[in-house]
């Protein structure tokens, strides 16, 4: 049935799309498994991007299913400021069933797929998958219905932020010449500019997305996906959620202020920051030098330029069965570097101690 269900939709490539009025998306996942792909039941995010303007939608998805996929197509449309006209996916089984097929064909919607194994047949959704989604999300693992809910929450503010304040530029045309390829591009422009410049569009429309651009805080639609992203951190780190945090007017402008010099702290993004570890103080394989340690230290008190070369091969004369190559000779040099160096910290602090103990004379 699935092969079927591919035959029979279309192919679209990269240069098909020509200039297509707003409403034309192309739609992919992104698993969110932590690393390399692996088997589970991960939190995915179903991305869509219009094509004409730049405007993309995010939805959580609890687990990779079709009939979620249909829910995520749903919630996007409801979500749009104008009508969604056609889908583009690659041939994920995700994508190529009769499910999706069937709401397409109920909704008008025109379906189109990638050719196989051709990733930049879907370009645009693509540079959106890391430009916006692995930025704010990171590579953590994510699983279960708290880190859903969490993506959620930041998807709730960051398609705002996003598609109302961050410019993006948008290819105008490119030309070759040998091998040097020239691109112009648009002035950089929200997808909102682009959705209010372009004659498709309704006025009603327009007018409602100026209202709803007036309401909007960026301040505190940033500080909404911090929130939101440290819950998803502590939540790929620790598989615990974070505490919730207010965001009341206070709170925004304490973080306003903290802006300026956020760069200070590192990376801002909790999702991207690195989780700290605890120091590798253990041996990772059994010491050589252990059972003639106690010989090796009294060579080197009685010769202390004696180098480690030298003590290598008074070990070989001694013990030839186990010290005849100088395999470990670069393990003998770092442990010798190691005890001499604590040797000088101690006749230094030593040292020290003596010469606080002493009486001063009058």
């Amino acid at each position: 049935m699935g092969a079927a269900i591919r035959r029979s939709i279309p192919v679209r490539t990269f240069a098909d799309w020509r200039d297509p009025p707003p409403g034309f998306f192309e739609i992919d996942m992104v698993e969110h498994c932590g690393g390399p792909k692996t088997d589970g039941d991960f939190v995915h995010t179903l991305t869509l991007t219009d094509i004409a303007t730049g405007w993309t939608e995010c939805v959580a998805m609890r687990v990779r299913n079709q009939m979620l996929v249909i829910e995520g197509l749903n919630k996007a449309a409801a979500d749009l400021p104008f009508a969604m006209l056609g889908v583009d996916s690659d041939n994920d089984s995700a994508f190529m069933n009769q499910s999706v097929f069937d709401y397409c064909k109920g909704r008008g919607l025109v379906q189109t797929r990638s050719r196989a194994y051709k990733k930049n047949d879907q370009a645009w959704v693509e540079q959106k998958n890391g430009s916006i989604v692995r930025r704010l999300v990171g590579n953590g693992g994510l699983s279960g219905l708290d880190a859903r809910n969490a993506l959620a929450q930041l998807y709730a503010s960051s398609r705002l932020y996003i598609n109302f304040f961050q410019p993006s530029f948008k290819l105008k045309s490119k030309t070759r010449d040998g091998a040097r390829v020239h691109k112009v591009y648009f002035t950089p422009a929200t997808p909102c500019d682009r959705l209010l410049a372009h004659d498709s569009i309704e006025p009603a429309i327009k007018e409602k997305l100026k209202a709803q651009f007036k309401e909007l805080d960026p301040v505190r639609l940033l500080q909404e996906m911090r929130t939101a992203q440290q819950i998803l951190s502590d939540l790929a780190a620790h598989g615990v959620r974070a505490e919730t945090v207010s965001t009341d007017a206070s709170d925004v402008a304490v973080f306003l202020a903290n802006l300026s010099v956020a760069w200070k702290d590192g990376e801002a993004r909790p999702t991207h920051r690195k989780q700290p570890t605890a120091k590798h103080w253990w041996r990772t394989r059994v010491d050589p030098f252990a059972d003639v340690w106690p010989v090796i230290e009294g060579w080197l008190i009685a010769e202390p330029s004696a180098s480690a070369r030298a003590v290598m091969s008074r070990l070989a004369a001694m013990v030839p069965d186990v010290y005849a190559s100088e395999a470990q000779l670069r393990t003998l040099q770092h442990r010798i570097k190691v005890w001499r160096a604590e040797r000088v910290r101690d006749l230094i602090l030593g040292g020290r101690r003596r010469s606080a103990d002493t009486p001063v004379e009058a």
